[in-house]
C-alpha cells in the first residue's frame, strides 16, 4: 500500500504489510497532519477547536430534551445514553464517511510524494479520533450533571476504542480504494451511513426491540458502539460484542491485506 517503488516478485501480502507497518513509523508526520486538519477548520476562529465540544453540546441537549420526552423517558437516564452514542456515532460515522474520499483527497500527495498510502488512512483516523476527545468531554460533563456513576468498568471502554479503530482503520481503507475506483460508490456510501444510524440504537435503546434480539446481533455497529458506551454507564458489555468485534478486526484485516496488496499499484490510475 505504499507509492514506494518495490520489488515486483515480492508477494503482494509483504508490500502490504509494509506499506502499513511504514506508515505507522512515519507517525510524527500524520500526527502534526491530522490536528493541522482542525486547525485549518477553525483557522481566525476565537473559540477555535472548542466549537467542536459546543456544536456537539447544544445538539445533544436540543435531541435528549426532545426525545427523551418523546419516549417518555427519565431525562437523567436518557441524556448520558444519547451523549455517549451520538459522540461514538460521529467518530464511526466519520472514519467510514472519510475514508470513501481519502484518497480522492490526497491525490495531489499520492502523485508527487513516495509515502505509504497508509499515511493518509492513519491521517484521517487520527483528526477523527481528537474530534472525539473534543466531543467526549459531553458526555462527561452530562454524567457529571446528572450523577451518572462512573466505576473502574469504565476502564474497559479504552479496550472497546481500540476494537472501534482497529476496525475504522480496515473499512477506510477498503472503500478508500473502492471509492477511488468507483465513484459513485460515495454517494451510496453516504446513504449507507444515513440509514444506519436509525437502525442502530443511538437515539433509542436496545430494550425498545426485545423480541427482535437478531435484528440487534446482526447489527456490527451496535457491537461497536456497546464495547464503550456499555462500560461507561456502568452496564456490562455482552461477550456477543467482544466476539463479533474481534472478529471482523481479524477477518476484516485478512480480507484488506490482499486488497491492498494487488490494487495499491493501481491507485494512481484511478485518481
Amino acid at each position: 500500500m505504499s507509492t514506494e517503488v518495490l520489488d515486483s516478485a515480492r508477494p503482494p501480502l509483504s508490500q502490504a504489510i509494509d506499506d502499513i507497518v511504514g506508515g505507522i513509523r512515519r507517525w510524527p508526520l500524520w500526527g502534526l497532519l491530522g490536528w493541522t486538519d482542525i486547525l485549518q477548520r477553525y483557522r481566525r476562529s476565537v473559540l477555535g477547536p472548542l466549537w467542536i465540544t459546543l456544536s456537539m453540546a447544544v445538539l445533544i441537549s436540543a435531541l435528549g430534551i426532545l426525545y427523551a420526552f418523546l419516549f417518555e423517558m427519565e431525562l437523567a437516564e436518557y441524556l448520558p445514553f444519547l451523549a455517549i452514542g451520538f459522540v461514538l456515532w460521529g467518530l464511526i460515522s466519520g472514519m467510514i464517511a472519510e475514508g470513501c474520499t481519502v484518497f480522492v483527497e490526497a491525490e495531489g500527495i499520492i502523485k508527487q510524494l513516495s509515502i505509504p498510502l497508509s499515511v493518509h488512512i492513519y491521517r484521517m483516523v487520527w483528526k477523527n479520533i481528537l474530534i472525539f476527545l473534543h466531543n467526549v468531554v459531553v458526555f462527561f460533563v452530562v454524567a457529571l450533571i446528572f450523577g451518572t456513576p462512573i466505576g473502574w468498568s469504565a476502564f474497559l471502554a479504552l479496550a472497546g476504542l481500540v476494537l472501534v479503530v482497529a476496525n475504522g482503520l480496515w473499512v477506510a481503507t477498503l472503500l478508500g480504494l473502492l471509492c477511488a475506483r468507483y465513484r459513485d460508490a460515495t454517494p451510496i456510501m453516504g446513504s449507507v451511513i444515513q440509514l444506519s444510524f436509525f437502525l442502530t440504537p443511538i437515539i433509542w435503546k436496545p430494550e425498545m426491540l426485545p423480541d427482535r434480539a437478531i435484528f440487534l446481533v446482526a447489527n456490527p455497529l451496535y457491537h461497536a458502539i456497546e464495547l464503550v458506551r456499555a462500560p461507561l454507564l456502568g452496564d456490562v458489555v455482552q461477550p456477543m460484542s467482544w466476539l463479533v468485534s474481534i472478529a471482523l478486526v481479524v477477518v476484516g484485516w485478512a480480507i484488506t491485506l490482499p486488497v491492498v496488496g494487488y490494487y495499491r499499484a493501481k491507485l494512481v490510475y484511478w485518481l
